[in-house]
């Protein structure tokens, strides 16, 4: 089953046309109990959200079962107010938490030597292949996957193969995978389909889970002025709907500045980012646009703490967000364990740093600058920067203050990956 619908407008696809796609894609399966695994609410604009409250009144109007457990990843659980902003009237008693720790079975293994293929000998270690157990119950005869195709630090380009071994995957597969795309490094792989990383995961997919029924609802979204534009839907069991949607999201959610940024301020929705696990989208998403020397400023009113959950908050505090090489070589030591242990965590520290190229400012409220000054960046008072960079007034992209201070301006960072073409042109291959 394949069907790829692309919106005729800039407003995007309708509600309606959404609906007609995936309930005629439904149509085509006739199942009895279905596993549906939609991002959580970080990924709230990619109208997710949406396709899973169709397909649950689609099935469930026809008699079907139907489970939702969300691809949580490392995240902290869908909050049962959080369900209802981003999947409706969906009971929330019908939401699963998968717990990346404890939920898994271990598939199989991705070869050291593979990935050391792929990676130019960066990294030789196997990658275990671990899924949530629920996705190998035989009396699931469909599971569906939606979610957002978007430039992505770790992988490239997000979704498909990804949902399956981080949202629902294991520990091992989580931290070795976001460790290689850091020792690989980022800048070499965002906005791009086949990195090491993806193709880690395609070979996973293929070899343990070929004869799973997967089925992928994948978007390309944006939203400008936080109203979410769905610009293509991706329905399809094969990689083919990845390599359409990534096109698009190419198109879409790639913005070339004609130079590098010497101020760029990013909003971070209080809503969606209260971590800098979560809000440290707002570098990773920027440092190919910022110039040497400039200035990051992120507005976070939401952020109160570091990680996602205890165990990682404790390692961001102890080692600080302080560059690659300061982090590999932490990494290293025999005493540090605890790092070792947490590859994932590791590779977060990696990609949140500019090593040293430009200036990182969290603004907060929620959390002391204190602390925010102890893992390595600069801070300052929410309240003070907000009154100088308003979000309430200030417009995607170039703005000039009144003092005639120039800024580039962000509202959400997770839609859209930022590059200075002038830097990117000079590279090999657009490395």
């Amino acid at each position: 089953m394949e069907n790829y619908v692309y919106a005729r407008t800039a407003a995007g696809l309708s509600r309606d046309e959404i609906a007609q796609a995936v309930t005629a894609a439904l149509d085509a399966y006739h199942p009895r109990r279905v596993l549906i695994l939609p991002p959580d609410f970080t990924r709230f604009h990619s109208n997710a959200g949406l396709i899973t409250n169709i397909c649950w009144h689609h099935l469930t109007d026809a008699g079907c079962a139907v489970d939702i457990l969300p691809a949580l990843g490392t995240h902290a659980p869908v909050s049962r107010t959080q369900a209802e902003k981003m999947f409706g009237d969906i009971p929330y008693d019908r939401f699963l938490v998968h717990n990346w720790r404890t939920d898994v079975v271990r598939l199989g293994e991705v070869p050291g030597s593979y990935i050391a293929e792929l990676t130019d000998g960066l990294w030789d270690e196997p990658l275990s292949v671990e899924v949530n157990r629920r996705l190998l119950d035989p009396a699931y005869d469909l599971i569906i996957s939606p979610g957002q195709v978007v430039p992505h630090e770790v992988i490239g380009m997000s979704n498909h193969a990804k949902n399956i071994f981080v949202g629902v995957g294991g520990s091992d597969m989580i931290n070795k995978s976001h460790m290689v795309g850091a020792v690989y490094g980022m800048e070499r792989m965002m906005g791009k389909d086949h990195t090491p990383v993806r193709r880690i995961f395609d070979y996973a997919l293929e070899k343990y889970l070929g004869n799973l029924p997967l089925l992928f609802m994948l978007t390309v979204t944006t939203a400008p002025q936080g109203e979410i534009c769905t610009h293509g839907l991706f329905i399809g069991e094969k990689r083919a709907a990845l390599e359409a949607a990534i096109r698009l999201a190419q198109e879409k959610n790639i913005d070339f500045v004609p130079s590098g940024l010497k101020k760029c301020v990013v909003y971070l929705d209080p809503d969606e980012f209260k971590s800098t696990w979560l809000g440290n989208k707002a570098i990773y998403r920027t440092r190919m646009a910022m110039a040497d020397g400039g200035q990051l400023i992120i507005l976070a009113p939401g952020v109160e703490r570091f990680g996602e959950d205890d165990a990682v908050d404790a390692l961001i505090r102890k080692y600080g967000y302080r560059g690659r090489l300061h982090t590999l070589e932490e990494f290293r030591k025999p005493e540090n364990g605890d790092l070792r242990e947490n590859m994932g965590a590791a590779a977060h520290l990696i990609h949140g740093s500019s090593d040293g190229r430009f200036t990182i400012t969290y603004a907060v409220r929620d959390i002391s600058q204190e602390e925010i000054r102890s893992v390595g960046f600069e801070a300052a008072d929410y309240g003070a920067m907000a009154a100088r960079y308003n979000p309430e007034t200030l417009e995607y992209g170039w703005n000039t203050l009144p003092d005639g201070d120039i800024i580039y301006y962000i509202p959400n960072p997770a839609l859209g990956l930022w590059i200075d073409r002038s830097r990117f042109e000079q590279q090999p291959d657009g490395e």
